[in-house]
């Protein structure tokens, strides 16, 4: 079925045949061919980068099961019982990475010269940038569901509408759990690239010749396993904006593969040496202090300077004067209708222990928590018997309640808090033991505390010999 669409062409129009599938992924809304029994013929570039699959691994799959719809448990409402098909549906598909969308799908039927249907052509447009959540309605421009009143994080929203409007790349730094993935999705959210796609690739999860072409794309044969041709996040990206999450670890020689797209913005696959215009918005978001890995040598200054047309740094959540009581009922106001559960707050003795505690995971932490107290719950008020074990015991103490300490400034030690001489990597393979040990030597746990995937961890860990 792949070699059909690959193969289809569009004859008797043009002076010679054009390929069909490079029509409809020119096409910037999702573009969905099935066939009469709902299984998927082609899906552009456009409705791959909405929902993550990859065109490749959809083709012969059932319709529901990639376009998951809020309708598709019952009978499809896009036709009815004659076989007709509707012109339209507002409904929210669940991406792959278990994202809910509010999109448009507009369908009609595909019928043969015998007047036979034999299929369905549907588009699907992404009305994300149309729908404000009850905080923006609440409180203004609001960046997506990070929530807060502190001076600290005020000072980050009030000039992000201005950073949305600019089309500059843009640099997050921050701790892990700060809410860079959502301060970058909401800065395209509210730009001109809106109605484009949104693309998020982490830098620190893929060796580099599986992250080059994962980023760039590649030509079928370019090596062992491409046994078709790739288009690349770059091209998935067009129109819209890029999300290069811990760009710290990209390595060297994509280093200067990204510097160079950035000049001229042309992506060159792997395997091919013919180049692909691409018009793509660069947001770059690391935990690392890329100053200090541009003086180790591991990262370009002129990268870093490319990459910092604009910078924000977010707040730890330690930092945020007010902040965690907010997001305590505002998260678990949320959670707890999706668990179709009614709560009305916390008791006082869990409230008193969740506010000295310190989240070193900072508001993603505060989130597992939370959700983990509505899951055992089962009362109308969350209690410390509801709170996670090491929460309870860690909070108040000097550290973390996980083992892991807080990086306090001290004399002898520079804005990191590393002494004077110490790298990075020094500090980094001590959180590594450090949540190794409290996790009890659980990888999955390990890397819940820091913040990580478990494939981020382990590379890590392969790396500082700490396997």
């Amino acid at each position: 079925m792949g070699d059909e669409m690959d193969s289809a062409l569009i004859d008797g129009l043009f002076p010679s045949p054009v390929s069909l599938n490079t029509v409809l992924d020119e096409i910037p809304r999702g573009v969905l061919l099935v066939d009469i029994r709902g299984r998927i013929v082609f899906m552009n570039r456009a409705l791959s980068a909405m929902t993550g699959y990859d065109v490749s691994e959809t083709r012969g799959l059932s319709c529901f099961n990639i376009v998951r719809s809020s309708i598709c448990s019952g009978q499809c409402p896009c036709i009815e019982e004659d076989g007709e098909a509707l012109t339209t549906a507002s409904v929210s598909i669940v991406t792959r990475q278990m994202q809910k969308i509010p999109v448009r799908i507009s369908r009609v039927s595909v019928r043969n010269i015998a007047e036979e249907a034999v299929g369905f052509l549907e588009i699907v447009e992404d009305l994300r940038a149309q729908h404000k959540t009850g905080d923006e309605a609440n409180y203004g421009w609001r960046p997506g569901h990070l929530v807060g009143v502190s001076p600290q994080i005020e000072k980050v929203f009030s000039i992000l509408p201005m950073v949305a409007r600019a089309d500059s790349p843009v640099l997050i730094t921050g701790e892990s759990g700060t809410g860079k993935d959502v301060i970058a999705e909401s800065i395209h959210l509210n730009s001109d690239r809106a109605r484009g796609p949104f693309i998020k690739v982490n830098c620190a999860a893929l060796p580099e010749t599986l992250l080059d072409a994962e980023l760039f794309g590649h030509q079928k044969g370019a090596f062992i396993g491409a046994s078709e041709s790739k288009a690349g996040r770059f091209r998935l990206a067009n129109n819209g904006t890029i999300l290069l999450s811990e760009v710290g670890d990209l390595p060297s020689g994509l280093q200067s593969k990204l510097l160079a797209f950035l000049d001229d913005n042309i992506v060159y696959p792997l395997g091919s040496h013919q180049g692909v215009d691409v018009n793509v918005r660069i947001v770059a978001a690391t935990l690392q202090p890329l100053d200090r890995l541009v003086q180790q040598g591991r990262f370009r200054s002129d990268l870093l300077f490319r990459l910092s047309g604009i910078r924000l740094q977010l707040p730890p959540l330690r930092e945020r004067e007010g902040d965690v009581r907010l997001l305590l009922e505002h998260i678990l106001r949320l959670v707890a209708e999706n668990f179709s559960k009614t709560i009305g707050g916390f008791s006082e003795k869990a409230l008193g222990i969740l506010m000295d505690y310190h989240y070193p995971g900072n508001v993603r932490e505060l989130k597992n928590i939370v959700e983990y107290a509505v899951s055992v719950c089962r009362s109308d008020t969350v209690t410390e018997k509801d709170l996670p074990d090491y929460v309870v015991e860690g909070a108040g103490g000097g550290d973390n309640g996980s083992g892991l300490m807080m990086p306090v400034v001290h004399p002898g030690q520079n804005s990191f808090g590393h002494a004077n001489g110490a790298t990075w990597e020094d500090t980094e393979k001590k959180m590594i033991l450090e949540a190794l040990v409290s996790a009890r030597g659980k990888k999955s746990r390990a890397a819940d505390v820091l913040g990580w995937g478990r494939s981020t961890l382990w590379r890590k860990m392969k790396k500082y010999g700490l396997e």
